[in-house]
């Protein structure tokens, strides 16, 4: 029996239902008629239930779901999608655009460490794919799995705090069987599997838009993204919001429409797994990267979604300069994010306990009994604090920075790839990065998007580094 993950009705409601609550809407009354009729609860860590329901309850999911749409919310005017409105909320606005030449001595805010920026672009690019697909890789095999389980499975091997590959050598089989290896990825992301960077959609995004830029330019449209999806993107290869956007264009809705339209995911972190390259692409300009993600972004996202993309497009465009240390990356980052948002006071929170505590487990601990309650692990909200509280956390040091990440459990592989490429940037070249993350990789990229699959990540670099030239040249 085919159980279609991540669109089935049944399985949306729950989602929705718990989306409304975090968006200020009121569902009471929704949650109450679902429940009478017998409609189960979302999924918990799975994209689809494991039976089917009546006809009946899969039409009142629909019904419902149209009905939670149309609530109000009392969060709309500190949380708003369009751009307009979201820079006007935004009073530290980065200025800049396109080709802006990073600060000059004397530079930075007070107290910045400033970091000589020695290395060619496209070393600091290469560095910034290899850390992406490092940090990915290294979060691969304990996807989905609960917090406690990554650190029995690390303690195990001797791996914690968690400093290299996991392995399933020597890891006693009783733990092995409690918490098994995350199924899809075990066989190409443990230490002893690693035979170059397998495909991940977390690397598929960043090769789709090295294409959106190369097909339209740095001024492309949302609509633009969508046509490119549809040429290039395996539906299979969409997972969350970006399943739901992908079904959404085949049954004729338009963007924005294909962000809202019965997508309880719209808040998810699939448009910040998306922003890197209009980061990377944009050195010294964050505002021009922020607003680049958003045209990404909205295509699949609203609100917190939407703001996730955009903090990791200016974080990534100020440390890609080479000249800023990670405090100033992150500031810039939170400039381009509504401050009375939720994830503005996450980001804080996350950077704030990883000033305070020594220890990073009672920064992952607190960041867990924050949000676990209200948000799923593969929310935003959750995701982006973990990764700044890592980044914070580690001063920016690769090894570090991927290792908390992490090890902080929630969405693995994608906050590892997100850190990895930021703290690479940072690290500045290849030669930086410890041998023992690179190696493994072969310098060798699989993937299903395009002509892509077998490149190596000098070669994406150089490409990288192309569209960053045309940008910096058109007006």
């Amino acid at each position: 029996m085919l159980r279609l993950t991540w669109v089935q009705p049944e399985d949306l409601i729950g989602h929705e239902l718990r989306q409304a609550s975090q968006d200020g809407r009121e569902p009471g009354r929704i949650a109450a008629r679902w429940r009478a009729a017998g409609g189960p609860e979302a999924p918990l860590r799975a994209g689809a239930s494991p039976g089917p329901v009546s006809r009946y309850l899969r039409l009142l999911a629909e019904d419902l779901l149209d009905e939670l749409a149309d609530l109000p919310s009392r969060l709309a005017d500190d949380e708003p999608t369009d751009l307009a409105s979201i820079r006007a909320l935004c009073l530290d606005w980065p200025s800049g655009g396109p080709g802006a030449e990073p600060p000059v001595s004397g530079r930075g805010g007070p107290g910045e460490a400033i970091r000589p920026a020695s290395a060619p672009a496209s070393l600091r690019l290469e560095a910034a794919w290899l850390g992406r697909a490092a940090g990915c890789l290294l979060g691969k095999p304990v996807e989905k799995l609960p917090l406690t389980a990554i650190r029995h499975l690390a303690q195990a091997t001797g791996n914690w705090p968690l400093n290299t590959w996991f392995t399933a050598r020597g890891v006693p089989g009783q733990l092995a069987t409690a918490h098994p290896w995350n199924r899809r990825s075990a066989a190409t992301s443990l230490a002893e599997n690693i035979d170059g960077m397998p495909e991940d959609d977390d690397l598929n995004y960043p090769l789709l838009n090295l294409l959106l830029l190369q097909r339209h330019g740095p001024h492309f449209t949302t609509t633009d993204v969508a046509k490119l999806w549809l040429d290039e993107l395996p539906p299979g290869r969409t997972f969350t919001a970006e399943r739901i956007a992908y079904r959404n264009l085949l049954c004729g809705l338009e963007p924005p429409l294909t962000a809202r339209h019965r997508n309880p995911f719209r808040e998810w972190i699939g448009a910040l797994i998306r922003a890197d390259v209009h980061g990377w692409t944009n050195p010294g300009a964050p505002a021009t990267a922020a607003e680049q993600a958003h045209r990404d972004a909205t295509l699949t996202h609203t609100a917190n979604g939407v703001y996730a993309a955009m903090f990791t497009a200016a974080t990534i465009a100020q440390a890609a300069t080479g000249i800023h240390d990670i405090h100033t990356c992150l500031r810039t980052g939170l400039a381009v994010v509504p401050p009375h948002s939720r994830l503005a006071a996450a980001i804080r929170h996350g950077i704030q306990l990883a000033e305070v505590h020594h220890d990073f487990e009672a920064v992952v601990d607190e960041l867990h009994a924050t949000h676990a309650a209200t948000y799923h692990w593969v929310h935003a909200i959750p995701n982006t604090a973990l990764i700044a509280a890592a980044l914070t956390h580690a001063d920016g040091d690769f090894t570090g920075s991927i290792c908390r990440a992490v090890s902080g459990g929630l969405d693995t592989d994608s906050n590892g790839a997100t850190t990895g490429s930021i703290a690479a940037l940072l690290a500045g070249s290849p030669d930086a990065l410890p041998d023992r993350w690179t190696s493994p990789l072969k310098n060798r990229l699989a993937t299903s998007v395009a002509d892509f699959n077998g490149s190596g990540f000098d070669t994406l670099a150089q490409l990288t580094c192309s569209l960053t030239h045309l940008e910096a040249a058109r007006p």
